[in-house]
């Protein structure tokens, strides 16, 4: 769905958890020229509701009509994360296809785990997340016949301006300097999570920190079989992802 010459009516980003999508997110909203939402699946999915321009879903299938909708009123851009799946999104081959633009985010499992484990200690194989970010990736490259864009983390952190520039060229939207930075500030939409975003309300910018308290992944006894799982769907996102 799209207006000839103004880019993408809705722009998704698939975001495996703890791979800096709330500060792409912040960054989107940095630039005002699109509605955004915040994890709606992930947040249905959670808490078995979601707020949609000042309405509550209960399902997905309402879901996916309510962002259309919100659509129809101006672009929307949406991040969500793949710890879950997400079967409606799956079978609905509009919105795979000509209804959106998909995009995704990637970073190596052995950050992603080792971060997500600092935040929720029990976490399990599924919610890493690259599997069923594959399985959404494989289901919109047979929508429409092309890879879709990918973009790793790390790769954001170390040239935000490249990486984010070259992603915009490929939606069709401008780039926007001016969006790379930002007030620190913790937004409403991210109340329901808010302790899984502490980093991205401080941050003003597209930056890595050093995390030398993190769990060694590789020799943990659980997290090593997360990362052994894991790794192979990644390195197949991995081998699409955007270089600038």
């Amino acid at each position: 769905m799209s207006d000839p010459g103004t880019g993408p009516r809705i722009l998704a980003l698939w975001s495996a958890p703890r791979s800096r999508s709330t500060a792409f997110f912040r960054m989107m909203c940095e630039r005002g020229d699109f509605q955004v939402l915040h994890e709606p699946f992930s947040y249905l999915a959670e808490f078995g509701k979601v707020e949609v321009a000042g309405k509550f879903v209960h399902t997905e299938r309402d879901l996916l009509a309510a962002i259309r909708t919100q659509a129809a009123a101006g672009p929307l851009f949406f991040k969500d994360t793949t710890d879950e799946r997400y079967p409606e999104a799956l079978a609905d081959r509009d919105f795979l296809g000509a209804d959106a633009i998909h995009t995704f985010l990637i970073r190596h499992p052995r950050e992603t785990i080792a971060s997500y484990h600092a935040v929720n200690p029990d976490v399990s194989c599924h919610q890493i997340g690259f599997e069923a970010q594959y399985e959404l990736f494989k289901a919109v490259r047979e929508q429409t016949g092309t890879s879709p864009l990918v973009i790793d983390g790390n790769d954001l952190t170390e040239k935000p301006r490249e990486v984010v520039e070259a992603y915009c060229a490929a939606v069709g939207i401008p780039f926007v300097p001016d969006a790379l930075n930002w007030r620190p500030e913790s937004r409403r939409e991210w109340e329901p999570s808010s302790r899984w975003h502490s980093d991205a309300s401080a941050s003003s910018g597209f930056a890595a920190k050093a995390r030398p308290d993190y769990v060694d992944v590789a020799r943990h006894p659980v997290l090593s079989g997360h990362l052994a799982h894991q790794l192979p769907f990644y390195e197949r996102l991995h081998a699409h992802r955007l270089t600038v």
